[in-house]
């Protein structure tokens, strides 16, 4: 490297921390003093590697049994068995797939995003029950042979990627926005606190489909009945003070399969990540339905 004794070089040697360095000890001497610096930040920084060794627990192995299936290979749906250290890795079992993704099997499909339970994209069966998979603590007991699967009752994508076009087609349907009869002038619309807790229960809603893909009802008639996650989402609306098409809305809705498949097995509100209660939301609409008023 030759360094030239250039005002133009400092913005970059600034950006190493290096322009203190060119003012006092000059360009020729930038070199020797920089990797002195960067030495004796790596000897702090660097934790010894016995430490780090000694600081794991002992490995503990489990067994993971993931749904396969690939659309373009001729081989028909199974489950994979995988065996992963858990105690190398973090305890939800969306963390358990990142590790088999990441170390064992780089074709492993799924979906994910926040992490968090807030976005609801790694909605999956897990042990036999809808849930989130970043919410999902895994078993320890490492005798368990832990069982993930895709939502059922939905067309499988790939792996644990379903499709989830008809379940957004029906929440589009039921026009989940603020409707008035006027064009909005540009003023707020006001909404009293005892109206606003109204929507408490009900906004909270992620559009997981954990609800609807456990609901018996929306297995049989998932082209018609509009299943428990988008009834809450309508009644959601339905309730809100600030929305004018309180009768139409119901009017919509007012149909055999639409509204009337729910018969209150209440699967929705035991898997419902959120805590929510979507069949409650359903029997309110069914109340509102014969007056085309919100109860």
């Amino acid at each position: 490297i030759v360094l030239h004794n250039n005002s133009a070089m400092l913005p970059f040697f600034a950006s190493l921390g290096a322009k203190r360095l060119l003012s006092v000890c000059g360009p020729q001497a930038l070199l020797p003093a920089l990797a002195a610096r960067i030495s004796s930040t790596q000897e702090v920084s660097a934790p010894p590697a016995s430490a780090s060794a000694t600081a794991g627990k002992p490995p503990l192995y489990k067994e993971f049994l993931v749904y396969r299936w690939n659309p373009d290979a001729q081989d028909a749906p199974k489950y994979q068995s995988y065996q992963v250290d858990i105690n190398n890795t973090g305890p939800m079992t969306l963390d358990v797939l990142f590790k088999i993704k990441d170390e064992q099997d780089p074709t492993l499909s799924f979906r994910r995003s926040c992490r968090e339970g807030i976005c609801g994209s790694c909605a999956m069966n897990i042990d036999g029950q809808n849930t989130l998979a970043c919410l999902c603590k895994v078993n320890r007991d490492p005798s368990h042979v832990a069982k993930v699967a895709p939502l059922p009752h939905m067309f499988v994508v790939r792996d644990l990627v379903v499709d989830m076009a008809n379940f957004y087609s029906q929440y589009k349907s039921i026009k989940p926005y603020l409707m008035k009869k006027k064009e909005a002038d540009g003023t707020e619309y006001y909404q009293s606190k005892e109206s606003r807790a109204k929507l408490d229960g009900l906004y909270e809603c992620i559009l997981c489909a954990c609800c609807s893909t456990a609901c018996p009802s929306y297995w049989w008639n998932s082209d018609k009945y509009l299943g428990p996650a988008v009834l809450l989402a309508a009644y959601r609306w339905v309730i809100d003070s600030r929305d004018e098409f309180t009768a139409e809305r119901l009017e919509q809705l007012d149909d055999a399969y639409k509204l009337y498949r729910c018969k209150t097995i209440m699967n929705c509100a035991s898997v419902c990540p959120k805590g929510l209660n979507p069949g409650k939301a359903i029997a309110k609409l069914k109340k509102s339905v014969p007056t085309l008023s919100a109860v």
